[in-house]
């Protein structure tokens, strides 16, 4: 017996942070979030299912990946098969629209992919909903990647509870697109995973951000619900420095900025003293992502390109839709 099934989901970058997990086994995390989601970066899964595979095998861009990532698969795939009542395995093969360069995670719309291609392909029925749930099991951030435009993730306190929902926008993100200053391709020293639990563990600073990201958050929605793009940039500004404020709090300390993320940031600065508004974030790495009404996505993009290389800047619009089944 052979099933398969394909998807396509979009990668998102979080505005409102996720910066550590209650529950590492079940990646819930310590607090909610907020994410929109981006049309240019994408994933595209096919899953298929034989009774004549040995083992799970994953694909990526044409290639058998590393033993340490099939683990990793091989994890979820037993959560799928656990779902499905099942114990065929499968042949995964994943292509990634996203430039890892750009310091965008590709996890978040390659495990949200992968979900909607496995429940297409075993006909499990799940809601967006179930597959948020799923697809957090992957990756965190993948439970994001399942909805389209303004997502929030719910934090929980279990594996049910824990899961994401789309922010009704009024169709405002059809007026926003996101700027990506590409200041370092190399891999970081501290991955996202290590530099979440060593800050949760040891940062003085991660109360205090656990303090304020409620209020962030609140804000942040608000400003969605008025389409006030002064009020929701100062908010997702300050939420992103103050997460990368809880890392320089950790024993030992450490952070993923570098003179050029500061350098980006200075330039939004200069474009709101020059009347353009935009406002940067940061995610667990040192580029920096620049949030923008369409209508002065040129004039912020032309003010980058006096410092930066051409090569360094790229930029997408905001998508509505989610995740979506390829026949």
């Amino acid at each position: 017996m052979v099933k398969s099934g394909k998807a396509r989901a979009h990668t998102n970058i979080a505005v409102i942070k996720y910066w550590g997990k209650k529950d590492e086994a079940l990646i819930i995390p310590m607090n909610n979030s907020l994410s929109v989601t981006l049309e240019r970066f994408y994933t595209e899964t096919q899953v298929t299912f034989n009774h004549s595979y040995n083992s799970d095998q994953l694909i990526l861009n044409g290639e058998h990946v590393s033993a340490t990532e099939n683990q990793k698969i091989q994890r979820f795939m037993d959560i799928v098969r656990a779902k499905a009542g099942i114990t065929m395995h499968a042949l995964i093969e994943s292509t990634n629209h996203v430039p890892t360069a750009a310091g965008l995670a590709s996890s978040a719309s390659a495990y949200a992919a992968l979900a909607a291609a496995c429940n297409e392909a075993l006909e499990l029925q799940m809601t967006d909903k179930d597959l948020s749930r799923l697809a957090r099991r992957g990756s965190g951030s993948a439970s994001r990647s399942i909805f389209g435009g303004f997502v929030e993730w719910h934090k929980g306190y279990d594996d049910l509870t824990s899961y994401a929902e789309q922010i009704d926008a009024k169709d405002w993100e059809k007026d926003l697109a996101m700027i990506f200053i590409v200041i370092n391709k190399q891999s970081k020293k501290v991955s996202s995973r290590a530099g979440m639990l060593l800050t949760k563990e040891t940062s003085r600073f991660y109360q205090y951000w656990l303090d304020y990201v409620e209020q962030d958050l609140a804000d942040a929605k608000a400003a969605i619900k008025t389409k006030d793009f002064q009020r929701f940039g100062e908010t997702i500004e300050a939420n992103g420095l103050r997460m990368h404020a809880t890392n320089l709090g950790a024993q030992p300390p450490f952070t993923y900025l570098v003179p050029e993320s500061y350098l980006a940031m200075e330039i939004v600065h200069q474009c709101r003293e020059n009347g353009i508004p935009c406002y940067f974030t940061m995610d667990a790495g040192p580029n920096v992502k620049v949030i923008v009404e369409k209508k002065n996505l040129q004039a912020v993009q032309s003010a980058f390109e006096e410092t930066f290389e051409t090569s360094q800047i790229m930029s997408s619009d905001i998508i509505s839709s989610g995740v979506e089944i390829i026949k």
